[in-house]
């Protein structure tokens, strides 16, 4: 479920790329240049911002570990809600700080 969004937006932005007809060597336009360049593009840095990428720390848990965390912020309704929300990994850092192992 969580992936859902940065797959949807991936979807729309290759659409978009087709509908226009931009290629792959287009140059990126930044937020102040003028509309009458084609294309849609954002530079990486922006682009990053936007689009959250996957932190590489929750490939690093077993299934045991993720599990163990959730039972420590199901015990804390803040958490719990963060935790559906925002995941696993960014709750229990927030309300918890470091993940012990």
């Amino acid at each position: 479920m969580k992936a859902f969004l940065p797959l949807l937006l991936l979807s729309a932005l290759v659409a978009l790329c087709v509908c226009t007809g931009a290629d792959s060597d287009t140059k990126s336009v930044s937020v102040g240049d003028s509309p009458s360049e084609e294309g849609v593009f954002v530079k990486r840095d922006l682009a990053s911002v936007v689009v959250r990428q996957k932190r590489a720390g929750a490939a690093d848990l077993t299934q045991v570990q993720l599990e163990s965390l959730r039972e420590v912020c199901e015990l804390n309704l803040a958490c719990e809600h963060m935790m559906d929300t925002e995941g696993i990994i960014a709750a229990y850092t927030a309300y918890y700080g470091p993940i012990p192992f």
